[in-house]
């Protein structure tokens, strides 16, 4: 039995599964957390990977590894391959003045017809601008620019400070494409320099189910992918799938066979893992709002949901917009919660844990229609994240999308698509594995949750 390992570097831990290659059977697993806050030093995710590998028994009868990560992190090394200074994550905002200066100076029509996304602050060239204009010294210095899954793999195969071949630096097409300079035809190297104002070394981007090499052992190595892409891949999504993830933060993605380019900047045109396209649209505010509103009410997420199904569908009108973080889609990053809609006859614990969730979903049923706007299929919605097993959540979620939800069996698909990725490098081509679910609501549409939602965030949206 031949065994692949698949890892998560994600924005909170560090999760590695290791695999049966030929079902997808998880036989031995490893995690490890990862420092809070948006600003981080790589070197507590190398750490952090080396302790969940060796809790997930190591590397030496593992026949492939892969590594998914989170995107946009902004990793910037020397000419010695040191880190310059704290990786700026996905969830860092600062660089929201950066994204505006470069779409003044290029235009969203040109973004997203060069890149297929518009730059938002969450994006690699944007913080790049902002390392340009806010440390200048340290911008100067950069040899070259990787992400967290690019610098991790280059890491894992023995590069690093003392052994700094910046040219081995890899990474995949889905990854490249959140940086907001690459496009289909490879690295639009005039909108880089136009973000950290000089060339420096890029990693070369694998085709899917290519090698970037061997570890010491003889473990091949996959391209990796950005996290989103790797969930995709781990559950088996294909044409017609959305997958909404309620993590950290919210996403919405959907396989595409066709490139999209929404000139609005709501819909980012990413590539998936496998040769197609992950036309996404992201929140900041997913899963943290039921952490908030679970703990105002003093209930355990599981309670939140059975007093949330307590409630009618609308919440008896009150209405949360969920914008605790600011927001990313819609771009407002210095936007605030509300809670709307309060009388004395609404305000009652099932309705405000109902109008959390109706308000958490609501947010990311406005990004898949924005999906759809761009031509894209909906056959079904694969429901997924931690948020996801509850099942109040799934109940309200079948009223808000208009399509029939699917939650798949717990598990850390990220890791999975890595390892499923890993797989592939090892078979020299894709591979199917069984993807188990939980259960499956038939779409109970209801238009009065998110005709309230959007008449209240429309109004805050303008403050």
């Amino acid at each position: 039995m031949a065994l692949v390992m698949g890892v998560d570097s994600s924005t909170q831990s560090c999760k590695v599964v290791v695999v049966d290659a030929e079902t997808g059977r998880v036989v031995r697993e490893g995690r490890a957390l990862h420092p809070a806050g948006t600003s981080v030093d790589p070197e507590a995710w190398w750490r952090a990977l080396q302790d969940a590998i060796a809790q997930a028994g190591g590397l030496n009868d593992v026949a492939a590894v892969s590594i998914a990560g989170q995107q946009h992190g902004m990793v910037v090394l020397d000419a010695d391959g040191a880190v310059i200074r704290d990786a700026l994550l996905w969830n860092d905002t600062r660089s929201a003045q950066a994204a505006r200066d470069l779409i003044d100076e290029v235009g969203a029509d040109a973004y997203a017809e060069r890149t297929g996304a518009v730059p938002v602050a969450s994006f690699t060239g944007t913080k790049l601008r902002w390392l340009r204009d806010a440390e200048p010294e340290n911008a100067a210095r950069v040899a070259a620019v990787a992400l967290p899954h690019d610098w991790l793999t280059w890491r894992l195969r023995g590069f690093g400070p003392g052994n700094a071949v910046l040219e081995e630096l890899v990474t995949d097409r889905s990854d490249a494409s959140g940086t907001a300079y690459w496009g289909a035809d490879g690295y639009d190297l005039d909108l880089f320099r136009r973000a950290l104002g000089h060339d420096a070394v890029l990693p070369r981007v694998l085709e899917p189910w290519e090698s970037a090499g061997t570890l010491p052992g003889g473990a091949l190595v996959g391209p990796g992918a950005g996290d989103n892409a790797g969930a995709a891949l781990g559950l088996g999504a294909g044409p017609g799938d959305v997958v909404v993830s309620l993590g950290t933060s919210g996403t919405v993605f959907a396989v595409a066979e066709a490139p999209t380019r929404d000139t609005t900047g709501a819909v980012a045109g990413f590539a998936d893992a496998t040769g197609r396209f992950l036309p996404l649209v992201a929140t900041l505010n997913a899963a943290r709002v039921l952490d908030a509103i679970a703990g105002l009410l003093g209930v355990t997420h599981e309670e939140l949901g059975t007093l949330a199904l307590q409630a009618e569908s609308g919440a008896g009108g009150v209405v949360v917009v969920p914008w605790f973080e600011g927001e990313r889609t819609p771009n407002l990053p210095n936007a605030k919660a509300s809670v709307n809609g309060l009388t004395l006859a609404s305000t009652n614990r099932p309705n405000l844990a109902r109008a959390a969730i109706e308000g958490m979903l609501s947010g990311l049923a406005a990004g898949l229609e924005a999906i759809q706007a761009q031509g894209v299929e909906v056959r079904r919605i694969l429901l997924i994240g931690g948020a996801a097993a509850n099942a109040g959540v799934a109940r309200i979620a079948a009223e808000v999308f208009d399509a029939d939800i699917v939650v798949p069996a717990a598990g850390e698909y990220v890791a999975l698509g890595a390892a499923r990725q890993a797989a592939g490098v090892l078979a020299g081509g894709p591979i199917d594995w069984t993807v188990a679910t939980t259960r499956a609501v038939e779409s109970n549409h209801r238009e009065l949750i998110r005709r309230n939602y959007e008449a209240i965030a429309a109004l805050r949206a303008r403050e």
